[in-house]
């Protein structure tokens, strides 16, 4: 590469403008209402799913399927919608996704009959996607400076919309028939659909390629599974055949599905960058984050409506109770700001295990604040408020770890492990509700002893996220010329107030002009600033993001091959690929008792049994294998002719070695003379 700089193509030229701080208050309104409709058609239906056995004339666990059906859809929909969403444009799959839960919206609203409601429900489950979409859309229009904020929004509305949902919910029952309440969602929905058409910018944005329809498929089949039988167990049991044979299910296609993403030059989740330590850890808390904040919503929502004679209950209403949990849901709203400045000062990563520490303490003061419905709101809104910061710096983690051209597909994963997160403490929940009760007058209801189990599993699963966050690699100072976990930090490429971005790819080909699949490509400025970095397809082809056209410092590298670096013109339109042309190699010679023993067979194993390479000797007992993949390996000389073999153990570093073998090296005499006879 340094002696023969390659050429880019350009895309897409920059979408260069003066972005004036009114479009920016619009755009970052629209997108963190968008992410209010989320949280509210999840939570619209709640209130009155102990009445829908009766409005629909089915049973309880038919009914349920209201809820399940919007979670499976959700879980399957994400990755698949983001990935699209970084392929063929975001503004683009956030119009889909409003189109969904509109048609969702309407086939409730003008059906009496379950099938058809249920089905309402499942299309409108498609919207929770709007939440990584809207947040990629973010990273790539807002200047930097403002990144964090509209962050930060759009996560913490998340909490209003549940909070407004239910009080909401109570007041059309009260007043309307159970169908307003599809009316309402897809009214907001259509005036969501609109804004988003009339103010959000689509983003250049993106990556191109094929789509990965079998990595889909199976992925969907595995949450389907999972998510399945954890949301039935509490209704047909834990050790139910069939809740034992959805979760073997999903475990069996799991099992297939990731070494299918590993071997797609074209994944629908990047397993490598997945498996990036900031990304691994960051959704590794998610999962816990949004077990302990589920964990909080559901017991705050149902401890102040139990009876008062259980002791620790107030007896309220669906109203009263949405009434008093909207100032939990506002403050997550007025933390936002907070935690965009906090995460500006002391970084992503001291937020994230700040936020969860919060939650830790909220849940704690939970156990022994019962005495009124304020200090419950109280201990409650603690936890809410560790929330919002956490849910605030987990997307500021992964846009910073991740290429740009992928902010969506991995804000999805990201949402859909919180996903896993909320399924899997409203499973806790009711596991723990239904074994400890006690009864009242007729009825039976949790005890208290129940709620504190679920006070201290959610403090010990904020405790754990926290924990894990804390074995994220502290950055070092941008100003050093290194990434930071600060929003713009690493995306220093947006002038002041502006939106200016090239989208510029190339493809990178071995020695035999081969593309190369899985080779990295990383772009920095001439001081050493990160800006970008992708990961090559199927084809060869990576694309990377850049303020503008200049000189940028690329490196390529790819396992096996050494790596390559230059300084570079990018964005002058010329296009030519990067040819990795210094192969490392396991080179040596085969010799017998120190002379020279050509033609024989060389063979390398992994240490694991695996097979690795195969050749054969020269004459002068030469040979030359591409160096595999750094780890444990057997090198074996086989001399068929005489039955003769020798095998040594190598490690294989990152450069190349020589690894001569003898094939009567510590043989003694005698057997090396029985050898030659």
């Amino acid at each position: 590469m340094s002696a023969n700089p390659p050429q880019t193509d350009v895309l897409s030229e920059p979408a260069s403008h003066e972005m004036s701080m009114t479009s920016v208050r619009l755009i970052i309104t629209v997108l963190a209402l968008c992410g209010t409709l989320v949280s509210l058609q999840q939570t619209l239906v709640l209130p009155l799913l102990p009445e829908f056995p009766r409005i629909l004339n089915t049973t309880t666990e038919n009914a349920s399927w209201l809820v399940t059906v919007t979670l499976l859809t959700s879980a399957v929909g994400t990755p698949i919608v983001s990935r699209l969403a970084d392929m063929y444009g975001k503004k683009l799959m956030m119009i889909f996704c409003l189109v969904c839960v509109i048609l969702g919206a309407l086939m409730a609203l003008v059906s009496s009959t379950l099938p058809w409601v249920i089905a309402g429900r499942g299309l409108a489950g498609i919207g929770t996607c709007l939440v990584p979409v809207g947040i990629s859309i973010m990273r790539d229009q807002l200047p930097a400076e403002k990144v964090g904020q509209g962050v930060a929004l759009m996560s913490a509305t998340l909490g209003i919309g549940g909070a407004i949902g239910i009080p909401l919910a109570g007041v059309i029952s009260e007043q309307w028939d159970w169908h307003a309440l599809f009316l309402v969602s897809g009214a907001f929905a259509v005036v969501m659909l609109i804004l988003v058409v009339m103010i959000v910018p689509e983003s250049q944005v993106r990556t191109k390629g094929r789509f990965d329809y079998i990595g889909a498929v199976l992925l969907s089949a595995v949450l389907t599974s999972f998510l399945l039988a954890i949301s039935k167990a509490g209704a047909w049991g834990w050790d139910d055949a069939r809740t034992i044979t959805l979760i073997l299910v999903a475990g069996a296609i799991l099992a297939a599905w990731v070494p299918w993403e590993l071997h797609s030059g074209q994944p629908l989740v990047d397993i490598r960058t997945a498996t990036r330590r900031t990304v691994l850890l960051t959704n590794s808390a998610s999962v816990l984050i949004g077990f302990a904040m589920f964990s909080n919503f559901l017991t705050s929502a149902q401890q102040v409506q139990m009876p008062i004679a259980t002791g620790y209950g107030f007896n309220l209403s669906v109203i009263e109770t949405g009434l008093v949990m909207l100032p939990a849901g506002l403050a997550m709203v007025a933390m936002s700001p907070v935690a965009a400045g906090l995460i500006s000062r002391f970084g992503a990563r001291s937020v994230l295990m700040a936020g969860p520490l919060i939650m830790a303490v909220g849940f704690i003061l939970r156990t022994f604040l019962t005495g009124s419905v304020a200090e419950v709101m109280i201990a409650a809104g603690i936890t809410s408020i560790g929330t919002a910061m956490s849910f605030a710096a987990m997307p500021a983690l992964i846009i910073r770890s991740v290429p740009i051209t992928e902010t969506a597909s991995a804000n999805g994963l990201n949402t859909l492990l919180r996903a896993l997160g909320t399924a899997t403490a409203s499973a806790v929940v009711a596991a723990v509700f239904s074994s400890l009760t006690v009864t009242v007058g007729q009825a039976v209801v949790p005890s208290f002893t129940a709620y504190q189990v679920v006070f201290y599993a959610g403090a010990a699963a904020a405790i754990g996220g926290a924990g894990i966050a804390a074995f994220i690699r502290r950055p070092v100072a941008a100003a050093a010329g290194q990434v930071s976990d600060k929003p713009g930090d690493r995306h220093q490429m947006k002038a002041e107030g502006t939106h200016s971005e090239w989208i510029i790819t190339g493809r990178i080909v071995d020695d035999n002009e081969q593309p190369m699949k899985q080779a990295v490509v990383t772009v920095l400025h001439p001081d050493g600033r990160h800006l970008d970095w992708s990961r090559t397809d199927a084809s060869g082809r990576y694309a990377v993001a850049l303020p503008q056209a200049g000189t940028y410092l690329m490196i390529a590298s790819a396992d096996g091959w050494g790596p390559m670096s230059g300084l570079v013109e990018l964005g002058d339109g010329d296009f030519d690929v990067i040819k990795m042309n210094r192969r490392l190699r396991l080179m040596g010679w085969v010799t017998d008792d120190g002379a020279p023993f050509g033609d024989v067979l060389v063979s390398l194993i992994q240490h694991s049994g695996d097979y690795a390479a195969t050749t054969t000797a020269d004459t002068d007992g030469y040979y030359d294998i591409g160096l595999p993949p750094p780890g444990r390996y057997v090198l074996t000389v086989v001399h068929a002719a005489s039955g003769r073999t020798k095998s040594r153990a190598v490690h294989v570093g990152s450069m190349s070695a020589t690894v001569d073998i003898d094939l009567t090296t510590g043989v003694p005499a005698q057997l090396r003379k029985m050898a030659r006879s």
